[in-house]
């Protein structure tokens, strides 16, 4: 396993009390970095979850809360982006990390000090607009779970689901990071290119067929120059950290868009992410092994393999996804789960991707973001987008107001929450990732 300090200990509490309850997504385990509207001057300000609280990085800093060895890296976060931290690399994340759970900690004097500026410092969550964490430069989304892969194959390729190259190489494409918004933030129903199956011509209109996609998305650290690429040994140094990912997607306008070229306008009108950026070292408790690949299938080339990456390189992080119409949440129903499923699904490691996609010499800067791909597990209960749900379409979703959904309809609201459990580790939560389509 990674390597563990005093950081991840699970005994450990916060004089937030909202960070010890049982059920909090942030304790002081997490430490998740994001970027809020300060309530008082409405600037940009980075700020770290703690409970039911965002801890304002700059002002700690300016108070001498945090600093010391972590110096450096809150400099970094003076700024309304998270970008000049990322760009600093591993060791200033660390000590940043290290002197923020010193600060919130309820056994430390940092605490002591922080506690009695719990009212400059401390900001409530609810209530308080977030923004994009990074200024994402560019975008990168994978196609990386193979059940996902094998359930869509199915339906345009029964005979032959998986292309030749799917257990060779992490497929991707270059996704549009301009429509990346934020948790909260509207999914505006797109209009495009469909052909209906019976129709000699294409027509343009709103898509009638909108799906969602579950997937983690992660964010590139100091990046590497061009014509350089990031070996597998070094990938782990070049991401920060993770968030929760919602790709949407136009199914019929992908449908008659993508050959020969790939996803275009069905990809590119909006992707929803979560607020909270959690640390590789975070999540340290949590990492697993790579998923097994079943016998005969090939083996990774060499620059895609290594006794690390499959001992470690996958993460256990568990992703649900639910829905609310607007007819349920006027009638006070809860939202009903679609599925639940589990980033050690993943065919291919982050850290493979990221090294894949630097192996031509592709250079990588700070706040580019990828994203995994729409994560499927084996299981019914565990698929990650409607589309393999309902078969497309041939099986629809019950409502409890009696509504079915083929695919995704005006007034829905989608909800992706995530986190991670461990024996012997604290609980931690990613956040959620939420948003209501609108209509055109």
């Amino acid at each position: 396993m990674p390597h563990l300090n005093e950081t991840h200990d699970p005994a450990l509490t916060s004089w937030v009390d909202s960070a010890n309850g049982p059920d909090a997504d942030f304790p002081v385990q997490n430490l998740p970095f994001g970027v809020f509207i300060h309530p008082d001057s409405g600037a940009p300000t980075v700020g770290v979850a703690i409970g039911d609280m965002i801890l304002n990085v700059p002002e700690a800093f300016d108070r001498g809360v945090i600093g010391g060895s972590a110096d450096d890296a809150a400099r970094a976060c003076l700024g309304g982006t998270l970008n000049p931290l990322l760009a600093l690399g591993g060791r200033h994340w660390s000590a940043l990390r290290a002197a923020l759970s010193r600060a919130l900690r309820s056994d430390t004097d940092a605490g002591e000090v922080a506690q009695g500026n719990a009212d400059d410092i401390l900001v409530p969550m609810a209530g308080t607009k977030m923004l994009l964490p990074v200024l994402i430069g560019d975008y990168t989304d994978f196609y990386a779970s193979i059940f996902h892969a094998t359930n869509v194959g199915s339906m345009l390729r029964p005979d032959n689901p998986l292309m030749p190259n799917y257990k060779h190489i992490p497929i991707a494409y270059h996704g549009r990071a301009s429509s990346i918004v934020v948790s909260g933030e509207p999914c505006p129903r797109p209009v495009g290119q469909t052909k209906a199956p019976d129709a000699d011509v294409p027509s343009f209109g709103p898509t009638n067929a909108l799906d969602y996609e579950t997937e983690i998305g992660f964010y590139v650290g100091p990046g590497n120059p061009l014509g350089q690429p990031v070996s597998l040994g070094e990938a782990e140094d070049h991401i920060f950290g993770l968030c929760i990912l919602n790709d949407w997607s136009a199914r019929d306008v992908q449908a008659w868009e993508y050959q020969p070229l790939g996803p275009f306008l069905a990809k590119s009108f909006c992707s929803h992410v979560s607020p909270w950026v959690v640390t590789l070292e975070a999540l340290a408790p949590f990492r697993c092994a790579a998923y097994g690949r079943p016998d005969g299938d090939p083996a990774p080339l060499a620059y895609l393999s290594s006794p690390q990456n499959e001992a470690e390189g996958g993460f256990d992080v568990q992703i649900e996804v639910s829905i609310a119409s607007k007819q349920m949440r006027d009638a006070g129903e809860a939202p009903v789960t679609l599925a639940v499923t589990n980033m050690q699904h993943l065919y291919w490691t982050i850290f493979q991707m990221l090294t894949h996609h630097t192996s031509n010499g592709c250079n990588l800067r700070p706040g580019d973001m990828m994203g995994t791909g729409t994560i499927s597990g084996p299981t019914a209960d565990a698929l990650g987008s409607i589309l393999e749900i309902t078969k497309r379409g041939a099986n629809p979703v019950q409502l409890p107001t009696g509504e079915e959904r083929k695919f995704l309809a005006d007034g829905d609201e989608l909800i992706m929450r995530a986190w991670c459990e461990a024996d012997g580790a604290k609980t931690i939560g990613l956040g959620e990732c939420r948003a209501v389509i609108e209509g055109v």
